[in-house]
């Protein structure tokens, strides 16, 4: 049975991640890239990589990584959920390094593992295992290809196969797509390059599909972490908000709207930590898959009704630009697309449990 409980390792690695992003990140910046979408924000992913190696965090030591499991990577996004911090962690080190690693790849996982080199692979955001097609020229919207040096792109080759190609990025042409959570930037990539193959056949749909999968698992941890700091700020604020000469937070309804979410998280917490636990223990197996598909469809629900509630429970301050309650309603609302929707992944769990879809 998996274990939901963090390691002592973990919950080092979270306290370096967390005080990492106190110092470095602004905490206005989520807002302001709104606004200002083209301000330089790579000097946070680098204080990472070189700092804390979350870069390499799934690279094995032989290939210049840090050789850890889906659990710590876990932990991580959940600290990046939690400040909606704008790196390529989710795209690069986890998605793209998967699918790389998949495939067998010891030429480009070095360079990734030390952050001199940030990957995406080049799909539409909301592709999920087994449910995507191979690039014919053009996709969108892609995460992460903004910022991306390596592309790796699905194309079908002259034979009818397909074969997993490694682009730089002057095989590519980019354009910025407006995004409802401008901390994760996205693009239409137009591929004019031939770059060089990595995988073929069978080995490259399994590797992509590895790269998929592990983004849905580990994307519920993101999501957890919008939903607990959604919950902790609540209810700090409800402890210092005054209305009719009493904290708001002694008042019944609040007390219930805050018990609910509270259960939710803890929900929410183990449907993440089980999804990240079997993806570390068995990826290739059953109950992987079953785990992505709960957590995948349960978080992402979890994630927008918990930021939601935020922005209720704030009241008038809540719908300002100035608090960050939008910023993480922001981030979970796109989120939800990512990867799959609920109702995509719900079909799924359906067919994996033998349930009759509707």
């Amino acid at each position: 049975m998996t274990d939901l409980l963090y390691t002592d390792v973990e919950e080092s690695l979270r306290g370096s991640v967390r005080s990492t992003l106190q110092r470095s990140l602004d905490e206005g910046l989520p807002a302001r890239l709104a606004d200002e979408p083209d301000t330089d924000v790579s000097a946070l992913w680098r204080t990472l990589a070189e700092q804390l190696g979350v870069a390499g965090l799934l690279v094995p030591e032989s290939l210049g990584g840090v050789g850890a499991s889906a659990r710590e990577a876990a932990v991580v996004l959940e600290e990046l959920g939690r400040a909606v911090a704008p790196t390529p962690f989710l795209t690069s080190a986890v998605v793209a390094t998967t699918t790389l690693l998949s495939a067998g790849d010891e030429t480009h996982l070095p360079r990734l593992a030390s952050g001199e080199v940030v990957a995406t692979l080049a799909l539409p955001w909301t592709a999920r295992r087994g449910a995507w097609s191979p690039v014919d020229g053009v996709v969108a919207p892609v995460a992460g290809a903004l910022t991306a040096d390596l592309f790796l792109v699905p194309v079908t080759d002259d034979g009818g196969e397909t074969s997993l190609r490694a682009l730089g990025r002057d095989d590519v042409e980019l354009e910025p797509i407006t995004s409802l959570d401008m901390t994760r930037p996205l693009a239409r990539v137009t591929v004019t390059g031939q770059g060089s193959e990595i995988a073929t056949g069978d080995a490259a749909r399994a590797a992509v599909d590895a790269g998929l999968a592990a983004g849905a698992a580990l994307l519920a941890s993101e999501q957890l972490g919008l939903a607990q700091w959604s919950l902790e700020t609540t209810v700090e604020y409800a402890k210092t908000r005054v209305q009719f000469a009493r904290p708001i937070g002694s008042f019944q309804a609040i007390k219930h709207r805050l018990a609910d979410l509270y259960l939710l998280l803890v929900g929410t917490q183990a449907a993440a930590r089980q999804a990240a636990g079997v993806l570390a223990d068995d990826p290739h197996g059953p109950e992987a898959q079953i785990a992505t598909a709960t957590a995948a469809a349960y978080c992402s629900d979890a994630a927008v009704r918990a930021t939601e509630e935020a922005l209720q429970l704030h009241g008038g301050i809540g719908m300002t630009w100035e608090a960050p309650v939008h910023t993480r309603l922001k981030r979970a609302a796109a989120d939800r697309l990512a990867l799959g929707t609920p109702d995509r992944h719900r079909s799924d769990l359906a067919a994996l449990v033998d349930l009759p879809v509707s």
